[in-house]
């Protein structure tokens, strides 16, 4: 029942190298300084020793599981694990039995950790209810999935949920290196050496995950040892993750090609070549949350008003992202993407606000009209606040000719609707509006 099994450390080679790095204690553990970091939540947590059930949410390969063991080595908890794909409720509350026991014999209290709790049906959540409210099992549950959705309104209520993110690059290579070099639990006694676009290309495959990084790292270095070579090369890694990895270096030039072909593939309407660069910058691990940024901004400054509905769908995908993460997440990303590409084209958003920006910063503050000021005193009235103003529904068609801009202003065209999409519409009610106030 117990996922960190130590059968194995007679002879550390028959124990993967991810098992082997695993970090043992809250400083060690890399990329999570929210929770592990000297201020971070954990570290005030078990300082404090008010330790609350919890449930770790995060992609995977981000150290919820190694989090879960750092909690009950540094608590002085017993340790029992089991996995929600297997146990059922049978285990659940044989795991509970033997907590009782033990603390009924030795007075200490037991961490349950079930690993991908979200794959636990209504009746096993609800199996854990009692146990967790009569406290005599410490309950910390890691799911890949949005708990809000995943684990029942009862049980989640009674555990505090805490986020995991995916390793960023420098942690990843930090822990590479880290990998190579330690003789006791990782490769070091092969005295192996990594060449940089070797470094790069295995942090480009693991993607934020620790495991998966360290699992790809291993088999390299086999790969190279059988050659007889003390330098892990890019084409070890490849084979190691058994595809080519596509080098993007997020801070370089590449980067910024990459990332300006796609945004001017969907300007040139061209939903082909949008989700070619799309699909690079996905496969090179790219932060999906900085293309959605950009689909964003597109949907304002290209489509605009040619298309109101373009920045809903652009905001919707960041929504639908954020809800299931990677790799379903590719699909809203994918829609808005076609979405943005095919939908009719407009910059008068962009050209609107750069022509109102001239003007306030060569003019500055302007007077506001008097008739357009509020006039919430009987001395503000007395100034002329608000005087004539004339309020629109009272006329027909909600429309009644009057000055909006400040004096120096009048006359003024900001915007120009074009005459693509829904913009076309709107140019022809604007048209019809000045038309009116002309006469």
């Amino acid at each position: 029942m117990d996922l960190f099994s130590h059968a194995h450390k007679k002879d550390p080679s028959l124990t993967p190298l991810a098992e082997r790095m695993r970090p043992e204690t809250l400083e060690a553990v890399l990329g999570q300084p929210h929770l592990a970091g000297p201020q971070g939540l954990l570290t005030r947590l078990l300082k404090e020793k008010r330790l609350p059930s919890l449930i770790f949410w995060g992609p995977p390969g981000s150290g919820k599981t190694t989090l879960a063991e750092v909690i009950y080595k540094q608590a002085g908890l017993r340790f029992i694990a089991l996995s929600a794909v297997s146990a059922g409720v049978k285990d659940i509350r044989a795991a509970v039995s033997q907590a009782k026991d033990h603390r009924n014999m030795n007075g200490q209290k037991t961490l349950l950790f079930i690993d991908e709790i979200h794959r636990f049906n209504k009746a096993q959540q609800d199996a854990l209810l009692p146990f967790v409210e009569q406290g005599i099992v410490y309950l910390v549950g890691a799911t890949t999935e949005n708990p809000s959705f995943e684990v029942n309104a009862a049980l989640l209520s009674r555990c505090r949920v805490v986020k995991t993110h995916p390793l960023a690059a420098e942690d990843l290579a930090h822990l590479a290196q880290t990998a190579l070099q330690d003789a006791e639990k990782g490769l070091g006694q092969d005295h192996l050496k990594m060449e940089h676009d070797a470094i790069a290309a295995l942090v480009m495959a693991a993607a934020g995950d620790a495991r998966r990084l360290l699992g790809a790292l291993e088999v390299a270095a086999d790969l190279a040892k059988a050659e007889g070579r003390e330098e892990i090369q890019q084409d070890d890694v490849e084979q190691a993750v058994a595809r080519r990895v596509l080098l993007y270096d997020k801070s370089g030039d590449a980067h910024y090609d990459v990332v300006s072909a796609f945004i001017k593939s969907m300007r040139g309407s061209d939903p082909d070549a949008a989700m070619h660069y799309l699909t690079r910058m996905l496969e090179a691990g790219e932060d999906p949350r900085f293309i959605l940024r950009r689909l964003i901004i597109f949907a304002s400054e290209d489509v605009g008003n040619a298309d109101p509905q373009a920045l809903q769908v652009a905001t919707a995908a960041l929504s639908a992202y954020e809800m299931v993460g990677l790799p379903e997440g590719t699909l809203p990303l994918t829609q808005a993407t076609l979405y943005l590409a095919t939908a009719p084209k407009s910059n008068t958003v962009i050209q609107s606000y750069g022509l109102a920006r001239k003007d306030v910063l060569a003019l500055g503050a302007l007077p506001v009209p008097n008739h357009l000021k509020n006039a919430p005193t009987s001395l503000m009235k007395q100034m002329g606040h608000g005087q004539d103003y004339k309020y629109p529904h009272n006329y027909e068609k909600n429309h009644i000719q009057q000055n909006y801009l400040p004096e120096q202003l009048l006359g003024r065209t900001y915007y120009k609707p074009s005459d693509q999409g829904y913009e076309k519409e709107i140019g022809k009610r604007l048209q019809a509006w000045r038309k009116c106030d002309k006469n």
